[in-house]
């Protein structure tokens, strides 16, 4: 879901799941920002995608080279129909 996320810039999941992901999206943001060889490992051992690999060292590190951290924004976006599961947005802040 990590993946996804870096790759579309926001995904609507359960609010249980975007809080689980919310830390490891940004820890990978944190290391694009890095830009070290050994964080590129690191980033591409937990990311599927090389593309979206490059794209966070690439463009996300310099989208967010003056921001301290907190990367991502969760925002509640009602209950699911099927299962009244609560939904939320997770999305990468401007």
């Amino acid at each position: 879901m990590v993946t996804d996320l870096l790759r579309h810039g926001q995904i609507k999941t359960t609010v249980a799941k975007a809080k689980e992901i919310q830390p490891m999206a940004d820890k990978m943001v944190t290391l694009g920002k890095g830009g070290t060889l050994h964080d590129r490992r690191q980033a591409l051992s937990f990311i599927t995608d090389k593309n979206v690999v490059a794209s966070v060292f690439d463009e996300l590190a310099l989208r967010f080279k003056d921001r301290a951290g907190g990367y991502t924004r969760i925002t509640r976006v009602g209950v699911r129909s099927g299962d009244a599961a609560k939904m939320a947005v997770i999305e990468l802040v401007d």
